[in-house]
């Protein structure tokens, strides 16, 4: 395999710890990780790893995902050198997977494109974003994709519209059928670059107040119970502070649990299971979690 990975031209790195690349600040090693710097590329690695019969792991920004102590065997796509963004007039934007979903957000504000401003804050990358149709603050993904450039099945670079993507709360067509998100576009309004930079700050600062950004984590942990809320609902079951190892509940957002300090996955994990025993236990509602374990 890796006489191949070398023919392909693509970087790569061996043993990379996952704790380095996520936003836990929590995983072992990644035996194989590649990184691809074009959609080709991305596509050639992706039929190097059919061929050879092995299912890689895509990373983007690792913000939304808990990888195990004993890390992932085989190999591990990365899609941070995927970067280039463009503006192509009448509101478009193009840009691939690996953009930060902030450095998006602050290059629509630059251009005088309203309509990102609900994203600002959100640590993942572009393509995960679209992924799981990440929102915040009453907007969502859906609300500005215009299609997305993904690499399908067979290896092969394809563009659906956004019509087609199936788009739905933390959900895409992505998750069922195999496609791995190389770009997208959106379509966004024009506006004020200042009043949009204002609304972006004020996200940002309403982040700031109410999520716990000083400590590691990966984003809210559940997703939100039809109805009701998943922060509110540990809160009220007295668990803020509640600690298995270096995991924490956090003490600002309930919704979020926290690296105090050397947490492993597998305190998380406990944790994990814990709240969700004590929530379904006391409230009847069982918190399904948002974030991916790997």
């Amino acid at each position: 395999m890796m006489e191949l990975v070398r023919a392909l031209g693509v970087a790569y790195e061996e043993n990379v710890p996952m704790s380095a690349k996520t936003s836990f600040k929590i995983g072992g090693p990644a035996e194989l990780m590649l990184f691809p710097a074009t959609p080709g590329q991305l596509s050639d690695c992706l039929k190097l790893c059919a061929e050879q019969g092995v299912k890689p792991f895509i990373l983007g920004n690792g913000s939304n995902l808990l990888v195990k102590d004993s890390g992932i065997d085989g190999v591990v796509i990365s899609t941070e050198k995927l970067q280039k963004m463009t503006y192509m007039g009448d509101g478009l934007i193009y840009c691939e997977a690996g953009v930060r979903l902030g450095e998006l957000c602050v290059f629509a504000q630059k251009q005088g494109l309203a309509g990102l401003e609900f994203a600002y804050g959100i640590p993942g990358s572009a393509g995960g974003a679209v992924y799981m149709n990440a929102g915040a603050y009453g907007g969502e993904m859906k609300d500005i994709l215009h299609s997305a450039q993904y690499i399908d099945a067979s290896g092969e670079l394809r563009e659906l519209p956004a019509g087609e993507l199936e788009l739905d709360y933390r959900s895409s067509v992505f998750m069922r059928n195999n496609g791995v998100v190389a770009g997208l576009t959106v379509k966004l309004r024009p506006g004020d670059p200042a009043e949009i930079r204002a609304k972006m700050n004020e996200t940002m600062q309403k982040r700031k107040d109410k999520q716990p950004l000083e400590l590691p984590s990966a984003g809210s942990v559940f997703k939100r119970p039809e109805g009701r809320f998943a922060g509110a609902l540990i809160e009220q079951c007295g668990l803020k502070g509640q600690s298995v190892g270096g995991a924490r509940v956090s003490e600002k957002h309930a919704g979020f649990i926290v690296n105090a300090g050397g947490a492993s996955a597998a305190d998380v994990r406990a944790l994990i299971a814990l709240v969700q025993t004590v929530v379904e236990a006391e409230t009847g509602v069982f918190l399904e979690p948002e974030i991916r374990f790997v």
